[in-house]
């Protein structure tokens, strides 16, 4: 008995040790850009070891204050109105793609999963060049709404989860709906889109969270630096604003983790919801 609980003891301290140090490593990233941020001279040429040597809040002041170089301002509502529009948008997408394949037996039904699951395995920068050259000849580059289109366009993909989600609602419930004379959509929008609260505010967060920090899209699109969003502006600022691009990472991640901790408990049941079936 002894021995146990000294194996138990054991055990519980080598676990919570190893937590404690990966919890660090990844905690010191974070800790170390916070207190950049407050860099006094600006530039990390003047860092004692990993730390600034002066700190000063004037680097916030200056990030939203002086925009004749780098409109901070100008780039955070350019990323704003591109995630909120895309998350909206690929939202209502990726529900109804979701709900189709789980709902509706059709021809090609399952050769279309399997080319999208295949589709899927390849890294999206792939296909930038031919991204690059439709927006083109459609005209949409500097267009804040070409960045938004591809967004949403790509977002039905990945449809997986969801589906997976729509699979664990009993299709009894649809059959009765329909006895009692209800159209397929009128189950859908008063019968299972209802059930599908959490399922909805998961999508509409991923949704949200990739292009409020994407880097790739914003450059290859976006070549006027009025149309910047803070990820394609922060990487376009020069050596000795390191602060400055400190402090813009970190205001950036605010409202993120904001969203995150007010809908986490939607997050968790969504994400096991939707694991339930593929």
């Amino acid at each position: 008995m002894k021995k146990h609980k000294f194996l138990r003891a054991a055990d519980t301290v080598i676990t919570h040790s190893t937590l404690i140090v990966v919890s660090l490593i990844f905690l010191f990233p974070c800790l170390w850009l916070i207190l950049a941020s407050f860099s006094k001279s600006g530039s990390i040429y003047t860092y004692k070891g990993f730390f600034p040597s002066e700190y000063s809040l004037d680097t916030f002041k200056t990030l939203f204050t002086d925009t004749a170089m780098y409109n901070y301002p100008q780039w955070f509502m350019n990323t704003l109105q591109i995630a909120v529009f895309s998350s909206l948008i690929g939202t209502f997408l990726v529900i109804l793609t979701a709900y189709t394949m789980s709902r509706f037996q059709f021809k090609s039904r399952k050769k279309i999963m399997k080319g999208t699951l295949i589709l899927g395995m390849f890294p999206s920068f792939m296909g930038m060049i031919a991204v690059y050259i439709i927006m083109t000849q459609f005209g949409l580059i500097n267009k804040i709404w070409g960045v938004i289109l591809i967004y949403s366009s790509s977002a039905p993909m990945g449809y997986l989860t969801q589906k997976g989600f729509f699979d664990t609602v009993p299709y009894s419930i649809d059959e009765a709906a329909k006895i009692d004379g209800a159209t397929n959509f009128q189950v859908f929008l008063k019968i299972n889109l209802p059930l599908s609260k959490p399922m909805i505010v998961y999508t509409a967060l991923t949704s949200f969270t990739f292009p409020w920090s994407d880097f790739i899209l914003p450059k290859l699109l976006l070549k006027e630096k009025d149309l910047y969003t803070v990820a394609v502006g922060l990487m376009n600022l020069g050596e000795t604003e390191f602060s400055r691009f400190a402090a813009g990472s970190v205001f950036i991640a605010v409202p993120i983790v904001i969203l995150y901790f007010i809908l986490i408990r939607y997050m968790i049941s969504g994400m096991t919801a939707g694991a339930v079936k593929g």
